[in-house]
C-alpha cells in the first residue's frame, strides 16, 4: 500500500461510497492510461519498428486528449465550474495536475526516441538523421528536390503592422522564421510545412547520390530519412530573396476540435457535421508546443497572438509532432515487425454451403483479429445476391476507406434489395469519411439514417431478413467492435452470428425504434441503451450480491474499455463490501479505486496495452452455475449508458458461453507478461507471474489457439 496517508483509506474513514477518496479523477486515469502506451515503447521485447509504432502512438493518443478533453476543462473553467465529478477536482486543479503528470512522460518520451530508439534504428540501417548530419552531396541534390517540389506550394506570411497574425491550422507543423532586412531590420514570418508530403523524407545515400542525374531522386532513396521541416528551414534563402535568415523555429498548435452542434436546431444534420467539421481547424488553441531552440521574443509573440497562458506551452526536444514516426513503420523489414499470423475461419463456415444454413444451424463466434473478418463481408455478399434475401439493415459506425462491408450494400440495393444503414455522422474524426460514405449509399438507393439528435448510434448491429420454406427468417450478426475491415486486423473484438428468432425481432424491434419512432425500452434479450441497460446491469450485481450472502459463491468478470459510471462503480463497491470476488480488465479509463479495506479489496483491475488494442466488453454474472454472459458496445461510462444507442447481447449457446468464458475472458485475466495491475494510488504496476507457474501473454496465446472457441467438444 502507498505510504501517503491520503491512500490509507479504510471503511471507517469512508462516510458514504459518495466520497471523493474512491473514485480515480478520469483525465488522469487517461495519462497512466498512455504512460501504459509509452511503456511499449520501451519495452525491449517488442520488435524494434514495432516500439517506434507505440511511440507514434502515445503522441497521436495525447493530440486527441488535448483536441476533446482538455479543450472541454478550458470551456468548463470558462463557464464557471460545472457538475463537479465523482473525485471532486475542479476544472483548474485538473489542468494543473494534468501538466503535472504530462512533463516527467513527456521527457521520458523524447528520451526513448534520441537515446534508445534512434541509435537502434541506425544499427539496422534506417536512418533518421539531422539536416546537420547530412553529405554536401546530398544536401546538394535535396535542395534541387525543394526547388522542384516542395518550393512551389509554400506560402510564408509576413507578420507586421501591414500583415495580421496568420491563421495556424490545427496540428500543422510550422516554421517562426526570423529574417533581418536591411532597410527595417529583424523581421518575422510564419511558414506552414505543407501536409501534402511525408514529414520524413527520404534522402539519397552517398553511394547512390551520383545515379540522381538518371534515375531521379525517388529512385536512389534508401532507409534515409531528414524531417521536412529542416529541409525547408535549409533553404530559406530561397523565399526569402535578399534577407538574412537568422533561424526557424518549430512549432505546433492543437486546437479545440470538439465543436458544439445544436442538432435541436439544424435542419440537416449531416450539413451541421459538415459545418462543425470545418470549424474544427478554427477551435480556440489549447496547446502551443515549441522546439527548445526558440528564444523567448518568439515565444511570446506566438503566445500574444494566439491568446495562451504560459501554462498552455510545452516545450519539447525537436521533433514535435512525433506522432509521424508512424511513417517508419512503412519501411519494408519484416524482421523488425511482429510476425504475421493467418488468422482463422470457423470450420462451419469453411464449407460451400450457404452462410445462412450454417448459421440456422449454428451460433457462431468470431474473435478478431485472431479471427478473420471475412466472413462477415462474405455475410453481407451472400445476403446481397441471394434472390430469398428481402431486406438487410446495418449501423455503421466507423467504417474505414475502401469498405468491402459498403461496397456489399451498395451491391444489394443494386440487385433489388430494401437496404436501410444508419451512418453515424458524430463518430468523432471519423465524420468526413462517413459522409462520403452516406452520399455514395444514397446514390443508389439506400435508405440512410444520419442518425438520432441528441444520441450516437454506437450499437453494432447487422440484420438481413429472408424468405424461406417455413417462412420469414431473420439473420443477425452482433459485435463489440465497428464493420472497418482495417481496424478488425488491428482491435480485438467479438462478433456473433446467431438466428435466434428471439433476437432477431429484438434487433428488428431495434432498427424500427433507430429508422422511426419508437419509446420501446424492454426487449426480449437484448439490453439497449439508453434506456434501462444501466439498471439492468447493477439488477445483476444485485443478484450476485444475494448469491454471495446466502451461498457465498458471487463471482464477476467484466472486461471492457473504461469504466467511468458513478452507479456502476458503487455497485461494484457493494458487491466487494457483500464478498463478491470481482476481476475487472479496463484498457483505458478506470475511476474505480480498488483495494479499500471495507470497499474494494474484493476487486482486482489489471489493464492489457499490447500488439492488438483490446477492445471487447464482455459482462460475466456466474449466477450460481447459471452463468451469463453479454456482449457488446457499451463500455460502463455516463455516455454511453445515457447518450449513446448501444447494445448489449446474450451468448447462450451452452458451448459457447464455456468455451468464451475459459479460452477468451479467463485467459486474459491471468496474462502475467502484458498485463498491468491498477493500485489504490491509480498508479499501475505489471503483473509478475507467480513462482513456479508459466509466462502467459494472452494474446500471444489467442493467436497460437486462434479458432479454439468455436471447436466442438
Amino acid at each position: 500500500m502507498p505510504k501517503n496517508k491520503k491512500y490509507q483509506l479504510t471503511v471507517d474513514d469512508i462516510a458514504n461510497l459518495d466520497d471523493p477518496r474512491l473514485y480515480i479523477n478520469r483525465e488522469l486515469s487517461w495519462i497512466q492510461f498512455n504512460k501504459r502506451v509509452l511503456e511499449e515503447a520501451l519495452d525491449k521485447r517488442h520488435p524494434l519498428l514495432e516500439r517506434v509504432k507505440f511511440l507514434s502512438i502515445f503522441s497521436s493518443n495525447l493530440d486527441e486528449f488535448f483536441m476533446i478533453r482538455v479543450s472541454g476543462l478550458r470551456r468548463q473553467l470558462a463557464a464557471g465550474a460545472l457538475e463537479a465529478p465523482p473525485d471532486g477536482m475542479t476544472p483548474a486543479e485538473q489542468l494543473a495536475a494534468i501538466r503535472r503528470k504530462l512533463m516527467p512522460l513527456l521527457a521520458k518520451h523524447a528520451g526513448c526516441w534520441y537515446n534508445d530508439l534512434r541509435p537502434k534504428l541506425q544499427a539496422e540501417g534506417i536512418n533518421v538523421l539531422s539536416y546537420d548530419e547530412l553529405k554536401r552531396r546530398q544536401r546538394k541534390l535535396l535542395r534541387r528536390h525543394f526547388e522542384q517540389e516542395i518550393y512551389p506550394s509554400l506560402t510564408p506570411l509576413a507578420f507586421d503592422p501591414g500583415h495580421p497574425f496568420p491563421h495556424i491550422s490545427n496540428l500543422s507543423i510550422n516554421l517562426a522564421v526570423v529574417v533581418n532586412d536591411p532597410q527595417y531590420g529583424e523581421r518575422f514570418a510564419r511558414l506552414k510545412v505543407p501536409g501534402v508530403f511525408p514529414r520524413l523524407l527520404r534522402i539519397p545515400s552517398e553511394e547512390t547520390a551520383e545515379d540522381y542525374e538518371s534515375l531521379g531522386l525517388a529512385q536512389v532513396m534508401t532507409n534515409n530519412f531528414v524531417w521536412l521541416e529542416e529541409v525547408i528551414a535549409a533553404n530559406l534563402d530561397l523565399l526569402f530573396p535578399g534577407l538574412e535568415i537568422v533561424a526557424a523555429y518549430p512549432f505546433r498548435v492543437t486546437r479545440d476540435a470538439d465543436p458544439e452542434i445544436e442538432e435541436d436546431e439544424a435542419s440537416d444534420l449531416l450539413l451541421a457535421i459538415e459545418e462543425s467539421v470545418r470549424m474544427r481547424h478554427f477551435g480556440s488553441a489549447v496547446r502551443l508546443e515549441v522546439d527548445t531552440d526558440m528564444p523567448e521574443r518568439v515565444r511570446s509573440i506566438l503566445i500574444s497572438n494566439l491568446q495562451l497562458a504560459p501554462y498552455q506551452v510545452y516545450t519539447v526536444q525537436a521533433p514535435i509532432g512525433k506522432a509521424d514516426l508512424m511513417e517508419l513503420t512503412k519501411v519494408n523489414r519484416p524482421d523488425l515487425k511482429d510476425a504475421p499470423f493467418l488468422p482463422a475461419v470457423p470450420p462451419p463456415l469453411t464449407t460451400e454451403e450457404s452462410i445462412f444454413s450454417v448459421i440456422k444451424r449454428y451460433n457462431i463466434l468470431l474473435y478478431h483479429p485472431y479471427d478473420s473478418f471475412g466472413p462477415v463481408v462474405d455475410f453481407i455478399r451472400e445476403a446481397a445476391r441471394d434472390p430469398d434475401v428481402l431486406a438487410i439493415k446495418q449501423t455503421l459506425y466507423r467504417v474505414g476507406p475502401n469498405s468491402p462491408v459498403v461496397a456489399a450494400l451498395m451491391e444489394a440495393r443494386e440487385n433489388g434489395k430494401q437496404v436501410a444503414v444508419l451512418v453515424e455522422l458524430k463518430a468523432r474524426f471519423d465524420e468526413e469519411n462517413n459522409i462520403v460514405w452516406a452520399r455514395a449509399l444514397e446514390r443508389v438507393g439506400v435508405h440512410v439514417v444520419y442518425g438520432l439528435v441528441g444520441l450516437k448510434i454506437h450499437a453494432k448491429l447487422l440484420l438481413v431478413v429472408r424468405r424461406e420454406q417455413d417462412g420469414i427468417a431473420r439473420y443477425v450478426h452482433m459485435s463489440t467492435g465497428n464493420y472497418n475491415a482495417v481496424t478488425a486486423r488491428l482491435y480485438s473484438d467479438i462478433g456473433f452470428f446467431t438466428s435466434d428468432p428471439h433476437i432477431g425481432a429484438d434487433v428488428s424491434d431495434l432498427f424500427n425504434a433507430l429508422t422511426g419512432y419508437s419509446t420501446k425500452q424492454e426487449y426480449r434479450k437484448l439490453l439497449v441503451a439508453p434506456g434501462k441497460m444501466r439498471q439492468n446491469l447493477i439488477d445483476r450485481i444485485e443478484r450476485e450480491i444475494e448469491r454471495q450472502r446466502q451461498h457465498g459463491d458471487g463471482y464477476l468478470a467484466f472486461k471492457m474499455n473504461s469504466l467511468v459510471d458513478k452507479k456502476c462503480i458503487q455497485a461494484l463497491y457493494r458487491a466487494s463490501q457483500a464478498g463478491v470476488k470481482t476481476d475487472l480488465q479496463v484498457r483505458g479509463i478506470c475511476c474505480l479505486r480498488p483495494g479499500v479495506p471495507g470497499v474494494s479489496d474484493n476487486i482486482t483491475v489489471t489493464s492489457i496495452v499490447g500488439r492488438f488494442l483490446e477492445h471487447p466488453r464482455i459482462y460475466y454474472f456466474r449466477n450460481g452455475g447459471e452463468d451469463e454472459v453479454l456482449l457488446g458496445s457499451a463500455d460502463l461510462m455516463p455516455r454511453n449508458l445515457d447518450r449513446r444507442m448501444e447494445q448489449l447481447f446474450p451468448i447462450e449457446d451452452p458451448g459457447l458461453k464455456e468455451s468464451l468464458y475459459q479460452h477468451i475472458l479467463q485467459v486474459h485475466l491471468r496474462d502475467n507478461m502484458q498485463a498491468r495491475r491498477l493500485l489504490l494510488d491509480g498508479s499501475y504496476e505489471r503483473v509478475q507471474p507467480p513462482e513456479g507457474e508459466p509466462e502467459l501473454d494472452s494474446q500471444a496465446w489467442m493467436i497460437e489457439h486462434r479458432g479454439l472457441w468455436n471447436e466442438e467438444d
